[in-house]
């Protein structure tokens, strides 16, 4: 048992009999009123996804889940493969169980995958992950003028990005995971 401090993406939760992965938790405190988290839940059993709201300390049974080092190898049209880095085992896992963070999957990328009894159940990406740049239109004359300071960045495994416009192709990029968002130049 644990109570809503526990609620983070990734974590496996008991609710009416079923086991339910967080794809996306939200800690909101108003103004007025007590505070609350607000989760996106989906069934390991079904798929199915529902929303629920969680009062501030209240009891939450969460699932004790395997944390494993693994990194993607490629898609095979039904299924992603892993491999874990300790025992070279490969996993093959469902786009439904990776969700919407599909989208950030390049070849060679760590993750860590939430597992429990030796099923992959939740996908956690990395905060910042790199990208080489694969097309960047040019800058125009006259872009900042008129607010426009973005464009459309497309990565190496196809994700598009919108960042700054003096980024040119080829460059390496970071993106925020949590958001999608371009998150600065690569540092040599």
């Amino acid at each position: 048992m644990g109570d809503t401090t526990d609620i983070r993406k990734g974590a496996v939760i008991r609710h009416n009999n079923d086991l339910y992965v967080v794809t996306f938790a939200q800690f909101v405190n108003p103004g007025k009123g007590a505070a609350f988290v607000k989760t996106k839940l989906k069934s390991i059993s079904n798929g199915k996804g529902t929303e629920m709201t969680y009062k501030s300390g209240e009891t939450v049974d969460v699932v004790r889940v395997d944390y494993v080092n693994m990194q993607y190898l490629y898609n095979n049209t039904t299924t992603y493969s892993f491999m874990n880095k300790d025992t070279y085992e490969t996993a093959d896992v469902s786009a439904d169980i990776l969700g919407d963070d599909l989208k950030y999957l390049k070849e060679g990328l760590e993750v860590i995958m939430a597992t429990h009894e030796g099923n992959v159940v939740a996908m956690n990406l990395p905060k910042k992950i790199q990208y080489t740049v694969k097309t960047a239109p040019p800058a125009v004359r006259g872009d900042t003028a008129s607010g426009n300071v973005t464009k459309e960045l497309v990565m190496d495994n196809n994700l598009i990005v919108y960042g700054p416009i003096f980024i040119k192709e080829g460059e390496e990029i970071l993106v925020n995971t949590e958001t999608g968002d371009y998150a600065g130049r690569v540092s040599e």
